[in-house]
C-alpha cells in the first residue's frame, strides 16, 4: 500500500471518528449534528479541525471543575427567601422555570429603576461607586478605555482609596484590549483588584476548551444592597470600535433590595471560578433590607447550566402572553422551537411585535435573522426594524405585568455558548417602564412588510437561508 492510499484510509478513518463523535454527542439538536457532519464531510481537514476547535461546548475539565468548587463553596443559605407568594398566580410558573435555571427564588421587597440612557446609567453607577462604603464588585463583557470607561475606572480607583474593597472582572476577549492596556496595570496599582473571566488558552489547548466560550454578562454590585442589570457594556455609546453603527441603544435597571444578594452570588462564583480567593464571605452579610415592593429573581445561564435553558426561559414566556408580547433583541438566531412559539403566540391572537436593528453589526447573524421574516410575519408577528443607531436591549415585556431584562440574546451563542445574566420581574409599574422604553424604540422604528419581504431577490433569500442553515454551527 502505497502512502496515498495510507493517507486516504487515515483521512476515512478520522473523519469516520469525528462524525462518530458529533453523533454522541449529548445535547445536540439533530439540525446541528446534520450541519456539522456536513461542514467535516464537505472540508476535508479543515471541517474536522473547526468541529474540534468550535463545535463542542466545552469550557475545558479544569474549568468546570473551578465552577463547580466555587458553587458548592458558596452558602445557599444567605440568599432571600422564596417570595413567589407575592407573585399572580398565572406567573408563578415563571419563576419556577427560572429557580430550575440557576437556583433563585422569586427575591420579593425590591426597588427598581430603568436608566435613562447608556451615559445616565454609567453616571449612576459612578455615583453609587463614589457612595459605597464596603465593596464593590463587577463583571463587564466589554470594557473600553474611552470617556464612560475611564470614569469606571477613576471611580473604582477613588473607592480603592479610601479602603472600599473593589474586584473588577472582565472578559478576556471581549476587554482585551483594556486588559492589555495601561489602565489595568494601573487599576491593580491603585489597589483595585482586577481578573480575567476565561482566559483565551492558547491554539493548542483550544481543542479542549472553546476560545469562544465567554462571559457576556454585565454586573455591577454595591455593597451587596445596589445592582444593576441590562444590555449596556462598560464603554460610550458611540461605541468606537465599531463607530459606523453608533450609537448602541442599551436598557439598564438599577437595583434596590435583596435582589443584590443573588447577582452578589453570582459574581462571587465567576470570581471564585477564575481567582483564588474565596468570597463566601459576602454572602454571610446580613441581607439588604426591603426597599419595595417588587419581586424579581435572576435568571443566569452559561455552558456549564443545563443544556438549552435561555431558550426554554424565553419560550415559557412567549407561551405565557395572552394579550401582547413586546421583545427587543438585537440578534435573532432562534432553535425551530423558539421560533415555534413566537408563531403560535400570533397565531393565538397574542399582539406580537419583535424589534431588531435596522442595520447589524454582524452581517452574519443580520442574515441569518432576515430568514426568519417571511414566517414570523405570515403567522401575524410584527417585525420593526430600529433606525436611530444599533438597537442592543435585550428586553420582553408580556401583558405589561412581567418583564425579562439583561445580557441574553435570542440566538445560539445566548442559548449555548455564553454566561449570560438576566433578570426576571413581576411588576406591573416596572414592566411599564420598560414597555414604555420599547414603545419608545417602536417610535423610531420602521415596520417591516410580508410584500418587501416577498420583494427580495431569490440571491438576497439564497444567501439569508444559506447563512441560516448555518445557525447550528456559528
Amino acid at each position: 500500500m502505497n502512502q496515498i492510499n495510507i493517507a486516504v484510509l487515515v483521512h476515512i478513518v478520522l473523519t469516520f471518528l469525528v462524525i462518530l463523535r458529533i453523533m454522541l454527542r449529548p445535547h445536540r439538536e439533530p439540525a446541528s449534528r446534520i450541519a456539522w457532519i456536513v461542514v467535516v464531510a464537505s472540508a476535508p481537514g479543515f471541517g474536522m479541525l473547526m468541529y474540534l476547535l468550535l463545535g463542542e461546548t466545552n469550557i475545558g475539565f479544569r474549568r468546570v471543575e473551578r465552577m463547580q468548587k466555587a458553587l458548592d463553596e458558596l452558602p445557599k443559605d444567605g440568599l432571600p427567601d422564596d417570595d413567589r407568594a407575592s407573585v399572580p398566580h398565572e406567573s408563578r410558573h415563571l419563576f419556577d422555570v427560572a429557580k430550575s435555571i440557576s437556583g433563585f427564588s422569586a427575591a420579593g421587597g425590591n426597588s427598581a429603576q430603568l436608566m435613562a440612557d447608556s451615559n445616565a446609567t454609567i453616571d449612576s453607577m459612578v455615583a453609587d461607586i463614589d457612595a459605597a462604603q464596603q465593596h464593590v464588585h463587577l463583571v463587564f463583557y466589554i470594557w473600553l478605555s474611552d470617556n464612560n470607561g475611564c470614569k469606571m475606572m477613576e471611580a473604582l480607583k477613588r473607592a480603592a482609596a479610601r479602603g472600599v474593597k473593589c474586584r473588577a472582572m472582565a472578559d478576556s476577549l471581549g476587554s482585551r484590549a483594556l486588559i492589555k492596556s495601561p489602565h489595568w496595570k494601573a487599576m491593580r496599582d491603585a489597589g483595585v483588584h482586577v481578573a480575567e473571566a476565561l482566559p483565551i488558552p492558547s491554539l493548542l489547548l483550544s481543542v479542549f476548551a472553546r476560545v469562544d466560550l465567554r462571559n457576556h454578562r454585565k454586573i455591577l454590585v454595591i455593597d451587596g444592597r445596589i445592582t444593576y442589570c441590562g444590555s449596556q457594556n462598560c464603554a460610550d455609546p458611540e461605541f468606537r470600535v465599531k463607530p459606523k453603527y453608533a450609537p448602541w441603544v442599551d436598557a439598564v435597571m438599577r437595583w434596590e433590595g435583596p435582589i443584590a444578594r443573588q447577582n452578589q452570588f453570582l459574581f462571587a462564583s465567576d470570581w471564585m471560578a477564575n481567582v483564588d480567593e474565596n468570597i463566601d464571605d459576602v454572602l454571610r452579610e446580613p441581607l439588604p433590607s426591603p426597599t419595595g415592593k417588587v419581586t424579581a429573581s435572576v435568571v443566569a445561564s452559561g455552558p456549564t447550566v443545563r443544556f438549552s435553558a435561555m431558550p426554554e426561559m424565553f419560550e415559557s414566556l412567549i407561551d405565557a402572553a395572552r394579550q401582547e408580547l413586546i421583545i427587543s433583541t438585537p440578534y435573532y438566531v432562534p432553535n425551530e422551537s423558539l421560533q415555534g412559539s413566537l408563531c403560535a403566540a400570533a397565531y393565538r391572537g397574542v399582539e406580537t411585535t419583535i424589534i431588531f436593528p435596522a442595520r447589524n453589526d454582524s452581517w452574519i447573524v443580520g442574515a441569518a435573522s432576515h430568514s426568519y421574516y417571511a414566517d414570523l410575519l405570515a403567522a401575524g408577528v410584527k417585525i420593526h426594524e430600529y433606525a436611530g443607531g444599533l438597537l442592543h436591549t435585550k428586553s420582553l415585556t408580556i401583558d405589561g405585568q412581567v418583564a425579562l431584562i439583561g445580557s441574553a440574546n435570542m440566538d445560539r451563542r445566548s442559548f449555548d455558548l455564553n454566561y449570560e445574566n438576566n433578570i426576571l420581574v413581576a411588576n406591573t409599574e416596572v414592566t411599564n417602564q420598560l414597555r414604555t422604553r420599547q414603545q419608545q424604540y417602536l417610535a423610531s422604528s420602521k415596520p417591516v412588510t410580508e410584500s418587501e419581504v416577498a420583494a427580495w431577490s431569490i440571491r438576497r433569500r439564497l444567501f439569508n437561508n444559506t447563512i441560516a442553515t448555518l445557525g447550528p454551527v456559528l
